[in-house]
């Protein structure tokens, strides 16, 4: 019988950040390969909510901050009462700076006025979420033998931002984009070379994902402005990554460990 490399029949997956836009893809990409998917985020009735459309039914729920400890450990206790071990684990959750008024945008996030309780709340989520979900719910793949660790990272991990994208077609700036997302989707990179190396021996992969910019309601002159960047001359669509997520989760990628896999229309290759 020929085995699919790519079946997570079997397989238990938690996603963090599962509600967000690409934390739901990525749980309907793990579920409809046939694995168990831990939906993880912070409001429960919205993890239910997205686990009862998943398809299959063994999937768990868990109300998860990967900035708590003792969340984690919960979270991690929950997931091994229910199935006995995680196979994969996608390190997803992340913010991204949000300014409420868009008349003050341009001003408060222009990196001399940028609020330093901007940039810590992105280290804490986007730095130390991902170190500690590695720490607390990934060391029991260390201890098993095995395992997957997707770290989502971005193009903006590894280029700096083209503040350019962001200019309306009058000449103003919208926004610029902040300095915390760049560093510390930086971090995530460093840190996924990290651990690669470090748990090699223990039969855990640990691989980054860096996706580009994805179309989500945005005005239509900066859909326009990110398109002409690409190669490919679009932003992705959410479900542009379901491919990726499965080959970093399953057999497919069997000799893959400490690689920052790129799905970004071309975007960093011009």
């Amino acid at each position: 019988m020929k085995t699919d490399i790519f079946d997570l029949t079997r397989k238990v997956a938690l996603v963090t950040g599962a509600t967000g836009l690409l934390g739901k893809q990525h749980c309907m990409a793990l579920a409809e390969s046939g694995a168990s998917v831990v939906v993880a985020d912070l409001n429960l009735g919205d993890c239910h909510h997205l686990a009862e459309e998943l398809p299959g039914k063994n999937h768990l729920s868990l109300a998860l901050d990967v900035t708590l400890p003792h969340s984690l450990r919960t979270g991690r206790n929950a997931i091994l009462k229910k199935y006995s071990r995680l196979d994969v684990l996608v390190n997803n959750a992340a913010v991204n700076d949000k300014f409420e008024s868009p008349a003050l945008a341009a001003e408060q996030s222009r990196f001399e006025n940028y609020p330093l309780e901007m940039w810590l709340r992105s280290l804490e989520v986007n730095v130390t979420g991902v170190f500690l979900a590695s720490q607390i719910i990934g060391a029991g793949m260390a201890e098993r033998g095995s395992g997957s660790i997707i770290n989502v990272a971005s193009t903006y991990g590894m280029v700096g931002p083209d503040q350019s994208l962001y200019l309306k077609p009058d000449g103003e700036q919208a926004f610029f984009k902040s300095p915390a997302y760049p560093a510390t989707k930086g971090a995530v990179l460093n840190f996924t070379r990290y651990l690669a190396a470090y748990w090699g021996n223990c039969g855990v992969r640990v691989n980054a994902l860096s996706p580009g910019g994805v179309e989500n309601s945005q005005e239509s002159w900066f859909v326009e402005n990110y398109s002409r960047r690409t190669s490919l001359g679009r932003m992705a669509q959410p479900n542009d990554y379901k491919g990726a997520v499965v080959f970093l989760a399953s057999d497919a990628s069997a000799y893959m460990t400490g690689a920052n896999l790129v799905v970004d229309g071309g975007w960093t290759a011009v």
